[in-house]
């Protein structure tokens, strides 16, 4: 538990999602006052139990006049659409979604620091077997452009002197924690549309590509669990609210896995097959996308917990085989 966290009143943008209500509630059991923002299009409900206001944070002038009153000592910016695929269909969704919140968020909150949820998808095609922080950000998507766009827009106000930021550029995030898990609509994930392949719950899993320069020719990407993920966040932002400066960090184990390699995890874990058939690569999808979590463990002090795909995929699992109707399945 980091107690420094204790009494500091945080917003959280897309606090419902994924791995923002993760953080939300590791940010709670610190001691800290956590207000939830989302406009309710993605998330669950009963992913957070905490306070939310529910506003569409591409409305400026809702955001303006919605934003519950201050002082906040930071803002942990979650909000996004993140889909690869989604984003090469329709890049005009992308750039007003994944830019105009943040923008309004920035005019509506002056000078707060702002730990950003960014992402591998900022570099584009690897020049190397592991991707750290120097490495060149050519995005080969909307979806890592607009979130480029967006490190952009924070560090020109950085440099303004209008408020520090803490940039996280995050690989796959995976897994479940503590009776919360994965529940997209639709799902697009790699680890929950297996799980549901094997269990029979869905159409047969399509590998897209099989001929990437690969060892054995899918895409190979480093599995983050959400629960590191959240740890992450709390030690970014105990780092600006101890005013270190601005600073970004690539989360990661270090390792890679490949989707054959993902399927027999699932495999493994279930002891059943993932039913799937071969299709053609994706676009925007590059070979591989593997972290260099070095300046995170020696900066942060941050060591993922689960640091290989088969312990991830059976937290998947469990949290699937207990909630098989995903949040429905909560009481």
């Amino acid at each position: 538990m980091n107690h420094a966290l204790e009494g500091k009143r945080v917003l959280i943008t897309g606090g419902l999602g994924y791995i923002g209500s993760e953080t939300a509630r590791q940010l709670a059991r610190c001691g800290a006052h956590v207000h939830v923002l989302d406009n309710g299009s993605e998330g669950h409900e009963k992913a957070w139990e905490g306070p939310v206001s529910r506003i569409e944070l591409e409305d400026r002038a809702k955001v303006l006049a919605q934003v519950p009153p201050g002082p906040w000592d930071a803002m942990i910016h979650f909000a996004a659409r993140c889909y690869v695929g989604e984003s090469m269909r329709e890049p005009l969704r992308y750039w007003r979604a994944n830019l105009s919140p943040l923008f309004n968020l920035l005019e509506a909150l002056p000078n707060i620091p702002v730990v950003f949820s960014s992402t591998c998808a900022t570099f584009g095609l690897p020049r190397q077997a592991q991707l750290d922080e120097t490495h060149p950000q050519e995005p080969v998507n909307p979806y890592g452009a607009t979130k480029l766009a967006a490190e952009r827009l924070l560090k020109d106000r950085d440099q303004a002197g209008q408020g520090q930021y803490a940039i996280l550029r995050y690989f796959n995030a995976a897994g479940a924690a503590e009776g919360y898990g994965e529940d997209h609509r639709p799902e697009t994930h790699l680890i929950p549309l297996a799980i549901s392949a094997a269990l029979g719950k869905r159409e047969p899993l399509t590998v897209f590509g099989t001929d990437y320069d690969t060892p054995d020719g899918t895409c190979v990407r480093d599995y983050i669990h959400i629960s590191d993920l959240a740890d992450a966040h709390l030690k970014a932002l105990h780092w600006l609210l101890a005013e270190r400066g601005s600073n970004d960090w690539n989360l990661g184990t270090g390792r890679g896995a490949s989707v054959k390699e993902v399927l027999k995890a699932v495999e493994a874990g279930l002891g059943t097959p993932v039913p799937h058939t071969e299709g053609p690569r994706r676009p925007g999808d590059p070979p591989q996308l593997v972290a260099s979590p070095e300046k995170a463990r020696s900066e942060l002090n941050w060591i993922p917990t689960y640091s290989h795909v088969e312990e991830i995929v059976k937290t998947a699992i469990q949290w699937h085989q207990e909630f098989p109707e995903g949040y429905d399945s909560k009481v």
